[in-house]
């Protein structure tokens, strides 16, 4: 067991780099666009925040120096309070997932953050380093993945071990795809992200007008503009070439250095070229697989491979992504992907379809989005270039819209049983193939209308451990699935090991 040591110093000035950015617009607002005002609101505003961030410097200097952890040969010890004291302890058997980020600003100092989710829930369920040494990240990740009783190895002693280690894993890594720049370049277009420069644009002329007032000269270059015809045709040019070039330079900076690859035991997931995401999930934690394509992949012949986690899967805008193998894979390699690193899984190409019965189930199922939608537009009886019987035009339009879209999804959907594998695609513009296997499911429901049981269909569904709880199922199957489905789902019980 290694002693019960402090974060990394620099973890303070990580903290204050984030004050400062919190409090950028509140500076602004007090000290900088009001700066000669005299208001009583504006001056105790000015003191309650002096106060507020004296408060904020002294919780994260008492936080560095009243948090510590210390691991041992099983588990990471927390200590945590400054008045009250409290102690947690996370087994290494409960850890999930790993998830690394290196901003610039861990760059700088040759650091970075690493993240080791668990299965549990709550917000302490996951042990979080925000700036660690790079050598004591890699001894602390090689020790959770494979604890050893001779204990953890000290900070100098973790860069030699960390290349060791590094030399001894390098060799079994099999990196499985990296995108091309013919990769990349479809990636910005099948992404649509050369369309954000426009509001981009927008914001930003939106937050200088708040400092500069310069509305007015923008209405004169406007007008000038709209009179000169060329002109507006080569600043329209000029805007467009922009924009693509835009969403080109975005999609490099966030793809340009993406890396798939696996070992025996883990699946590695690297992106970003400024601030580097490494995430890692061990392969028998993988929950279920699922492969989505909208309407632009599907013409384009590209799908999303996503992988279900009973652990979390980071904040924000990563939580999101950082579970996809790429946003942008064809699909023949996505299949061929699956079956490389997870060959304890089977995509099967061919699936059953619903019966004929079922359209007509969904088709005469009422639909209280359109009911709620035809009563707002009678009551206000909106009218659209004066015609005065808009209100049912548009009514009918999405009750046209909501049989299609049911249709679509009658067609798209499929089901597949086989040994110890479930498949279901669902789905009417974007679909959804979803697979898993009967260990990792954990609970299964079978539910019948009273109209489903006239016509021998009922809806099945399963439930797979991820935050928070995967679903998956598909409405208005044969009735001979569902009881088939329940016999299959109790083979379970010679397959599932206790911990």
């Amino acid at each position: 067991m290694t002693e019960a040591r402090r974060h990394h110093p620099l973890t303070m000035v990580w903290k204050l780099w984030k004050l400062a950015k919190f409090s950028f617009v509140i500076v602004m607002y007090l000290f900088v666009i009001k700066f000669g005002s005299d208001s009583t609101f504006l001056k105790y505003g000015r003191i309650a925040f002096f106060l507020f961030v004296g408060v904020a410097v002294l919780v994260i200097l008492f936080q560095w120096l009243t948090h510590k952890y210390k691991l041992d040969d099983a588990s990471f010890h927390l200590y945590e309070g400054v008045f009250t004291k409290s102690v947690r302890t996370i087994p290494f058997a409960k850890i999930q997932n790993v998830n690394r980020h290196t901003t610039l600003f861990h760059r700088l100092f040759n650091m970075t953050s690493i993240r080791f989710e668990t299965g549990l829930t709550g917000e302490e369920a996951a042990v979080e380093f925000e700036v660690i040494a790079l050598a004591e990240a890699d001894s602390i990740e090689k020790h959770v993945a494979s604890p050893v009783t001779g204990g953890l190895m000290t900070v100098q002693d973790g860069e030699a071990a960390a290349e060791s280690h590094a030399e001894a894993v390098k060799p079994q890594r099999t990196v499985h795809f990296k995108p091309t720049r013919k990769d990349i370049v479809r990636a910005s277009f099948t992404s649509l992200s050369f369309l954000l420069l426009i509001p981009l644009l927008g914001s930003a002329y939106s937050k200088i007008d708040q400092f500069f007032h310069v509305k007015q000269e923008a209405k004169g270059l406007f007008s000038i503009m709209m009179d000169s015809w060329w002109i507006a045709a080569i600043l329209i040019v000029v805007l467009a070439v922009v924009s693509v070039a835009f969403g080109i330079v975005r999609t490099f900076v966030k793809y340009g250095k993406y890396e798939i690859s696996s070992d025996p035991e883990r699946i590695y997931i690297t992106k970003g070229l400024v601030d580097e995401t490494v995430f890692s999930i061990a392969k028998q934690r993988v929950q279920a697989v699922e492969i989505t394509q909208s309407v632009l992949k599907r013409l384009l012949g590209l799908a999303e491979v996503k992988l279900t986690s009973a652990g979390g899967l980071g904040d924000g805008e990563d939580k999101l992504e950082i579970s996809s193998l790429y946003p942008f894979l064809p699909v023949q390699r996505a299949y061929e992907m699956i079956s490389e690193m997870l060959p304890a899984y089977e995509v099967t190409r061919k699936m059953n379809r619903l019966p004929a019965k079922s359209l007509w189930v969904r088709m005469l199922r009422p639909s209280w989005l359109w009911i709620v939608a035809t009563a707002a537009l009678f009551y206000f009886k909106p009218r659209l270039l004066g015609f005065e019987q808009t209100w049912w035009v548009l009514s009918g339009v999405l009750l046209i819209w909501i049989f299609v879209s049911r249709w679509l999804d009658f067609a798209n959907t499929r089901y597949v049983l086989k040994d110890n594998f479930i498949q279901f695609r669902t789905g009417s513009l974007t679909t959804a193939l979803f697979i898993s296997k009967r260990e990792k499911i954990i609970e299964v429901n079978v539910t019948r209308s009273l109209f489903q049981k006239w016509l021998g269909l009922a809806s099945v569904g399963t439930m797979n451990r991820a935050k928070p709880v995967r679903s998956a199922g598909i409405d208005d199957a044969p009735v001979e699935l569902a009881e088939s489905f329940v016999k299959w789902y109790m083979g379970r019980r010679k397959e599932v090991k206790m911990e």
